[in-house]
């Protein structure tokens, strides 16, 4: 179950004069549709979240509208180069990853039981998301303060600009010895600051991003198999496929090192584990029916978010495709300010992600909903501690 806040700190939120709980006189639940959201989300009915910034998803989304459609049938995609007007790095490779459907999960305890799922095609991108796309939006001159106000007066800015902002990094990654450049995977931002980045380049390109959800992201890793590695079973292979524990040094390695599956993605298995939209519930993989469209577990709390993929540091069963990792507040150990940032871990260089395109676009409540499924709020920077 999704771990909630301990009562002490429930306590202390009190002291500090900030409500502990959600407001029972927020926004009321609303009844999502899969058709137009893409997804199967649970629960089915969710309040639209963090509604004071939807003026910005509207504006994301007005210029998605506007922009020339893309194909509007899978037979008509093709595979593309991704750039953007603030990333002078190369471009980021978009694969084709067609519809159909697959077997989920697997026998072993937390990913049981199996269940076939159905999937819309996409694009996703081929290798995770590298410094050299990450960074101008990390770095944009303007950062936030802790609370996500921004230095700018928001009428008059650049939209990309108030969708990016973060805060700056307490403990930057080089300070803790990794290395630096364009073509290595960006690491230690939140699952918020991810859903953010796929705003931005949503606000800038005129197409629809975001993260995958588990299901998205497992069916593009296996591609086409049921193995426990989507080039098979035998883990010896695994380092022609990966970076992990047994030959990584360490460390994180530049994206696309190593050979892709056979939908042309790299990195699958290890480098950086990668953040899914969903959240991580216990009970929630044995409510899934046989033959879902795309389900998804919308995170109810900012702990635990499901990682995919293991990582650098992993042994050799972490990064089975079926494999899942679950985030926690640990991610913050080193941070000492409180409220703590909701934009940068200290301790997550093990953790990246990489991002998605539907083919069919949400209307722009859907949108909302897939970039802001964490926001500032006390009740969840209290999970932090």
């Amino acid at each position: 179950m999704a771990r909630r806040a301990p009562r002490f700190c429930g306590a202390l939120l009190g002291l500090l004069g900030f409500a502990a709980a959600a407001d029972p006189g927020g926004p009321p639940a609303k009844k999502w549709d899969p058709a137009d959201l893409g997804a199967t989300p649970t629960p089915a009915a969710w309040p639209l979240p963090n509604p004071d910034r939807l003026a910005v998803t509207r504006r994301v989304h007005a210029v998605i509208a506007a922009a020339e459609a893309g194909p509007d049938r899978e037979a008509a995609m093709k595979p593309y180069d991704l750039r953007v007007g603030r990333v002078r790095a190369a471009a980021l490779k978009m694969a084709v990853i067609p519809g159909g459907e697959f077997e989920m999960g697997s026998d072993r305890e937390d990913e049981a039981p199996p269940r076939r799922v159905r999937l819309a095609p996409f694009w996703m991108s081929a290798t995770e998301i590298p410094w050299g796309f990450y960074l101008p939006f990390l770095y944009n001159g303007h950062p936030r303060g802790s609370d996500g106000t921004m230095d700018l007066p928001e009428p008059g800015s650049a939209l990309v600009d108030v969708i990016s902002q973060p805060t700056q990094p307490y403990r930057h990654f080089l300070l803790a010895g990794f290395a630096s450049g364009n073509d290595l995977p960006a690491m230690n931002m939140t699952h918020h600051a991810a859903s953010k980045f796929c705003q931005w380049l949503s606000a800038q390109s005129g197409h629809f991003y975001r993260l995958p959800t588990e299901a998205e992201w497992e069916y593009a890793c296996r591609a086409g198999t049921n193995t426990a590695y989507h080039f098979g079973d035998d883990p010896a292979q695994l380092g022609d496929f990966a970076w992990f524990e047994g030959n990584s040094g360490n460390t994180y390695q530049p994206c696309g090192g190593k050979k892709p599956n056979r939908w042309g993605l790299h990195d699958m298995h290890g480098n950086v584990a990668e953040w899914v939209l969903d959240g991580r519930d216990d009970g929630y993989r044995r409510s899934i029916p046989r033959g879902a469209f795309n389900p998804w577990r919308i995170p109810e709390h900012r702990y635990p978010r499901v990682l995919k993929g293991g990582s650098w540091e992993d042994p050799p069963p972490a990064l089975r495709s079926a494999a899942r990792h679950a985030s926690s507040n640990r991610l913050k150990a080193l941070d000492p300010s409180f409220p703590k940032s909701i934009w940068t871990h200290t301790s997550a260089q093990h953790i990246g992600f990489r991002i998605v395109r539907p083919l069919a676009t949400p209307g722009l409540e859907g949108m909302h909903l897939f970039w802001n499924t964490d926001w500032w709020e006390a009740a969840r920077n209290v999970e932090d501690l």
